[in-house]
């Protein structure tokens, strides 16, 4: 189905925005598959075929929701490389706005449900893994930067300190589901030390052999 095309961007942007809004919201609380279009449609308050004006389906929905989380990633990424000190200093500065967004119930509840939908959707599942590559592409940057102290460490290295990183950051929420007492100050008790050793160079951090 081809999109509408519409002459007032700015309206078409917060009529997208609304939808995008109320489409995360039945996802929170139906799951993927539980929400459908009328459902989404009663939520955001305008009719199925006016949704459709913006999104072709539930999938482009979905692709979009994907792009918007990208896109606040990619700020924060920003404000990293933008930061004025090295790569382990901005990095740990900013470890608690990473904790915060993966903590966050609500939003990334939403994300799950699309985890576990791409292990059906081949079409979700390479949205995903395409957010994830460039996520790590884009932490790989601030890691071979001037700024940082593994600027000169092999890809092999890189990768699997990218990947561990992600790891903890990622397993976050799961945490903050089972365990809802947990706190942003208790996680970065722990998390600030173990993210300066995977930022670091082994050899400065004394034996590496545990």
């Amino acid at each position: 189905m081809k999109i509408k095309k519409h002459s007032d961007p700015a309206l078409a942007h917060a009529r997208r925005e609304q939808v995008l809004s109320a489409a995360a919201d039945c996802f929170r609380r139906k799951g993927y598959h539980g929400a459908g279009m009328a459902e989404i449609s009663r939520t955001a308050g305008m009719s199925a075929g006016h949704i459709y004006n913006y999104f072709d389906s539930k999938e482009a929905i979905i692709e979009s929701i994907i792009e918007k989380d990208m896109a606040e990633m990619f700020s924060i990424f920003q404000q990293f490389e933008d930061h004025p000190s090295d790569v382990l200093t901005a990095l740990i500065d900013g470890l608690n706005m990473g904790v915060k967004r993966h903590m966050d119930t609500g939003s990334c509840v939403v994300r799950l449900d699309m985890m576990a939908e791409a292990s059906r959707n081949s079409k979700v599942e390479m949205l995903l893994r395409d957010a994830d590559t460039q996520a790590r592409e884009r932490m790989r940057k601030l890691l071979i930067s001037e700024k940082s102290a593994l600027k000169n460490h092999s890809e092999q290295e890189l990768e699997s300190r990218i990947n561990v990183i992600f790891s903890m950051m990622t397993g976050l929420l799961l945490r903050k589901v089972l365990y809802p007492e947990l706190t942003e100050e208790n996680v970065l008790i722990a998390l600030r030390p173990a993210m300066k050793t995977l930022l670091m160079p082994f050899e400065h951090q004394g034996s590496s052999d545990l």
